[in-house]
């Protein structure tokens, strides 16, 4: 008998209100559609052109950017943050500027952060990664000469006011040693190793009187860049044999 009323009792739970099972769970704070929207505090780690990276995680396009207060790498932003599995992972809806206040007086953040930029122009003895990102170039060691097109990986810290941009070092995002390779295509100044590292005479460190020509073997530095449908550029070539 009462294995009856547990029965009946079970069947009248599920079966009273059947809109109660279609009725959709809350899942978060905000909702569009069927993705969850979340808002936090974060801080642009690198920003080119029209795009760039919050906390080197949030994704975001400069027609997302509230305000006429330009973006700048260190700058505090309140986030409004979507998934994008197939594409980024997490994707900004939404960014407004926390602007600094303009006496300059506040806090600095001494703590050092990281991002990684491709350098976009060489003007004189600045380096730029975007209009708003540059640094001199006696940051830079004299085994290294920057390109256009190379990827560096900055540490820099922020200040106080508008510039507030600190690089306190600068290298190559990724640095390669390469042996007994072959020089494979020559072309005015420029030439290719190997059929995938891209160099050019008009920065490549090269032994006194030693002009690279094709079949030569070399062992090469190289350093992640970008250069035509290349993604090695070489610093540094020498002969691995007596020609």
């Amino acid at each position: 008998m009462l294995r009856l009323l547990r029965s009946a009792l079970a069947f009248f739970r599920t079966t009273a209100d059947p809109t109660e099972q279609q009725r959709p769970q809350q899942q978060g704070p905000q909702q569009q559609g069927d993705t969850e929207l979340t808002t936090v505090q974060g801080v642009v780690t690198s920003f080119c052109d029209d795009y760039g990276m919050i906390d080197e995680s949030i994704y975001f396009s400069s027609d997302v950017v509230t305000g006429d207060v330009p973006l700048k790498i260190g700058q505090k932003v309140n986030v409004v943050v979507e998934e994008d599995k197939p594409l980024y992972g997490l994707r900004a809806i939404k960014v407004d500027v926390v602007p600094h206040p303009l006496n300059g007086n506040g806090p600095s953040d001494s703590k050092l952060r990281v991002l990684n930029g491709c350098v976009a122009s060489i003007s004189e003895d600045t380096i730029y990664i975007s209009n708003i990102i540059y640094f001199p170039m006696d940051i830079f060691s004299e085994d290294f000469v920057p390109y256009k097109g190379d990827w560096l990986k900055v540490e820099y810290s922020t200040e106080p006011g508008f510039s507030n941009f600190k690089a306190s070092s600068v290298k190559p995002t990724r640095c390669i040693h390469a042996e007994e390779v072959r020089v494979t295509h020559i072309r005015g100044r420029n030439g290719v190793i190997s059929n995938n590292i891209f160099f050019t005479l008009d920065s490549v460190k090269l032994p006194d009187g030693y002009v690279p020509k094709v079949d030569d073997i070399v062992n090469v530095i190289m350093v992640e860049s970008t250069q035509f449908c290349f993604k090695w550029r070489a610093v540094s070539i020498i002969p691995a044999q007596k020609l």
